[in-house]
């Protein structure tokens, strides 16, 4: 496995930033990190959020999505996908690095 391709992020998920962008009026950038904590050790955070300097801007179509330096070996190869569930609508992260995650799917430990 080669750590360092970047994250994919699927249409799926580019088209939901597209909505959320048509909905406010405003087009924002979705920013996924990794941070320390969580029920496994390591945990997602996905937000709205704007560019910083260091991040590793993935765009489509006018749509970014937005991984900070510190984050991106954490989501080597990973894949960033929305899923629309019985449980909700919501983005999601397929992580071929993560050796375990917790049941709530923002959790994990490598």
């Amino acid at each position: 496995m080669d750590l360092n391709l970047p994250p994919k992020v699927t249409d799926r998920a580019f088209a939901r930033l597209a909505e959320i962008a048509e909905d406010t009026g405003t087009p924002q950038s979705l920013r996924v990190a990794v941070e320390g904590g969580g029920c496994s050790g390591f945990q997602y955070e996905i937000k709205l959020d704007a560019p910083a300097e260091d991040d590793l801007v993935l765009e489509k179509a006018g749509q970014k999505v937005l991984v900070d330096s510190v984050s991106l070996p954490f989501l080597a190869n990973a894949v960033i996908d929305f899923s629309e569930e019985l449980i909700g609508a919501r983005f999601v992260i397929e992580n071929p690095n993560a050796s375990s995650s917790c049941g709530c799917g923002t959790s994990f430990s490598m």
